[in-house]
């Protein structure tokens, strides 16, 4: 059993109030978690410029070159968390063992944050377009072309109310501490693991301690980081996002509705698409907001759901630990009953269709836990109920629409993979504003280019580009 307890500035904090991290089919206790309070927050909050101050001793490169040896020790060490060690083993293991995620999709994640950690240097360079850092560190510089320029940080620390179903949303604020700005974390509750290690990774490399706080608690902690940080970023469902929408100091991020698109000029030939949409559908065990749950076509919709559904369909739930588990558990008591009880309900809408009835039952009840086998469903219109859900697990509705009518029925859309030689139709999807990423052409949704922002540039974000006028004299030269 680990003692984790609440990180107030890098120095451990024993809460009297305790939440205990159970495994999730055994229900085997793993650690106990110090909770913290919203006014404990506050208090902390008025020392969030120190955060900021302790990294600006430390040039932006130096910071980047202590990251990727922290990238190392998070992948490959044996690090403290709370009162224990922890190798990547271990962790990878607490981590499925309370997320519900299977141990090598953890494993797969650590590859993911280690990916960043070690192009952290390309990442900023392709975030900022080329900005030397030394202006964002400074406020102001000149820029290669000779140009003055001045970014203004818009807050001394970003904070972070953090999920606990996908681990690898971290890879979203990796790039903070680098941009000389402190952390202020709130991590999920079954999710405790990632913070907390690369946190160790980050102090042992030689980030100051002083510039990151953990403080792990129920919803009034993360309620009082939205209040009290200038910046922060939460992840939420469709109600948060509609909540902070318009809100400048708080960037949600919530379900993506990713979609494929098969234009009339290649929808003939869906087969050979077909890996591509089984891949973006199944990996990661569906749970991220870049799996698609929507395919788009004009016609041959009923064969492409036949064809995916006898590809997941048959998947079987198998243990965390088996090498070959696709499917990750739903740990939260009732959650996945709701979800199938949802989905049963869109199914009796006429003109929606299961494909993957004939593959056995969906909803699997053990003592702890549960799990919800793939699920397809054929839509005949875009305007059915099905067409619009999204779920945290291998789930699509193949939905038949007309071309010209898609983009103005797809709804909100985080990945968009558009798979079509139509030029015409192509410079109407790179005008679509509701599409966040759009690949163009045979790219599976998953596939992230993370030289290229994701749900918005943290750098333009964090950061605010105004008018500085400063003597010829005074203006250092640009790197």
């Amino acid at each position: 059993m680990i003692n984790i307890p609440v990180l107030r500035w890098g120095e451990p904090y024993e809460s009297l109030e305790i939440d205990e991290v159970t495994h999730f089919m055994t229900g085997e206790p793993l650690a106990k978690v110090g909770q913290a309070n919203g006014g404990l927050l506050q208090r902390d909050m008025r020392k969030a410029a120190r955060a900021r101050d302790v990294l600006r001793d430390f040039t932006s490169q130096e910071l980047i070159d202590k990251i990727k040896q922290a990238a190392d020790l998070y992948l490959n060490g044996t690090l403290p968390v709370g009162d224990g060690m922890q190798s990547p083993d271990d962790f990878a293991r607490c981590q499925s063992a309370t997320t519900g995620l299977p141990e090598h999709m953890c494993k797969g994640n650590m590859q993911k944050n280690y990916f960043v950690l070690t192009h952290m240097d390309q990442m900023l360079d392709a975030l900022t377009r080329g900005l030397d850092l030394e202006i964002l560190s400074r406020g102001y510089g000149k820029e290669s072309r000779g140009v003055v320029v001045s970014y203004q940080a818009q807050s001394p620390v970003v904070g972070l109310v953090l999920p606990s179903n996908s681990p690898g949303v971290h890879t979203l604020w990796l790039p903070v501490i680098p941009m000389q700005i402190g952390l202020v974390l709130k991590p999920g509750p079954q999710e405790p693991w990632t913070p907390y290690r690369m946190t160790a990774a980050f102090t042992q490399a030689g980030i100051p301690k002083e510039a990151i706080s953990i403080y792990p608690g129920g919803p009034e902690v993360g309620a009082a980081v939205l209040a009290k940080c200038d910046r922060s970023m939460i992840f939420g469902g469709t109600a948060t996002v509609e909540r902070y929408k318009g809100d400048p100091r708080v960037q949600a991020h919530g379900p993506g509705f990713s979609k494929i698109l098969l234009g009339d000029d290649v929808v003939d030939n869906w087969e050979q698409y077909l890996d591509l949409m089984v891949d973006s559908i199944y990996l990661n065990s569906g749970r991220g907001c870049i799996n698609c749950s929507g395919i788009w076509a004009s016609r041959h919709t009923k064969e492409i759901a036949q064809a995916v559904a006898e590809r997941i369909g048959p998947v079987e739930v198998k243990p965390p630990e088996d090498p070959e588990a696709g499917l990750a558990a739903f740990t939260l008591p009732g959650a996945a009953k709701a979800i199938w009880g949802d989905i049963e309900a869109a199914v009796r809408e006429e003109g929606t269709t299961h494909a993957t009835e004939q593959y056995g039952e969906r909803l699997v009840e053990m003592e702890r836990c549960a799990y919800v086998r793939p699920v397809v469903l054929h839509c005949q219109s875009h305007e059915l109920a099905a067409a619009k859900k999204e779920y945290m697990f291998p789930f699509v509705s193949v939905v038949e629409c007309p071309q010209e009518k898609m983009l103005s029925s797809i709804g909100p859309t985080l990945v968009c993979s558009a798979i079509t030689d139509n030029e015409a139709w192509r410079r109407q999807l790179t005008d679509a504003t509701h599409i966040d990423r759009l690949n163009i052409g045979a790219i599976p949704t998953i596939k992230l280019d993370w030289l290229q922002p994701h749900e918005g540039n943290i750098v333009e974000f964090l950061f605010r580009a105004r008018a500085y006028q400063i003597a010829e004299e005074l203006v250092p030269a640009a790197s």
